[in-house]
């Protein structure tokens, strides 16, 4: 039986970079991980509309460097740098509130060129459209048309998974476009996963980018 891997996991250390970066032994590992994974889930619930299309993390032993990628820095950003100072702020907070290591914290907003050809971006736009009580076949069909406009855009999947349309069941539906080699090593697939939160309950949303592959002459970290 076929093995179902996240695509971005599959392709670690062939053509993508890790989104966390430090080293670490005994007690301190384990507290770093911790630490991680409580403050990547704080950051997409509080800058959650802001158009994220990654957070990655670097460590050593003084300082945490935070690079949040995004198609709209001014949101986060805002006038003169109040935004980001307000969110460093809350970030300092919330690790001394939970009793982790709060050590010297740098942040940097980073602007992403291309929003449709990320498939965090588009994963959220979709949801924000079910959200927003859009038929979920016409949010399918304008996202996907949008996502193909893209130059850079090879194949994209979108896929949808519960009650919806306010059906008594939930069920799943899947629109596709142009090529999605997952099995290749060297194609470039973005893939990311949203919740879109209705009053019947919780649609999933799962996307998956094709943007062409990867050669050794013109490889690059994503």
């Amino acid at each position: 039986m076929s093995k179902i891997v996240n695509p971005f996991a599959h392709r670690l250390g062939i053509i993508h970079d890790w989104r966390h970066r430090w080293f670490a032994m005994g007690a301190k590992y384990q507290e770093y991980l911790k630490a991680d994974i409580l403050l990547r889930e704080f950051l997409q619930k509080d800058l959650r509309g802001m158009h994220i299309g990654g957070i990655e993390l670097e460590r050593n032993d003084k300082n945490l460097r935070i690079l949040i990628k995004t198609s709209r820095p001014g949101l986060i950003i805002g006038r003169s740098g109040e935004g980001s100072v307000k969110l460093k702020n809350k970030i300092v907070a919330f690790l001394k509130a939970k009793k982790l290591v709060a050590p010297e914290i740098k942040l940097d907003i980073e602007e992403i060129r291309s929003p449709e050809s990320n498939a965090a971006i588009v994963a959220y736009l979709v949801a924000e459209g079910l959200e927003k009580r859009l038929p979920f076949r016409r949010v399918l069909k304008q996202t996907i048309e949008k996502v193909m406009a893209n130059r850079d855009v090879k194949g994209v999947r979108i896929a949808l998974g519960g009650m919806l349309g306010g059906g008594s069941m939930s069920r799943k539906e899947e629109l596709k476009k142009g090529r999605i080699p997952l099995q290749t090593f060297r194609s470039d697939i973005d893939y990311a996963k949203e919740r879109a939160n209705l009053p019947l309950g919780v649609i999933g949303v799962k996307v998956w980018i094709y943007r062409g592959e990867v050669f050794a002459s013109n490889a690059k970290d994503k």
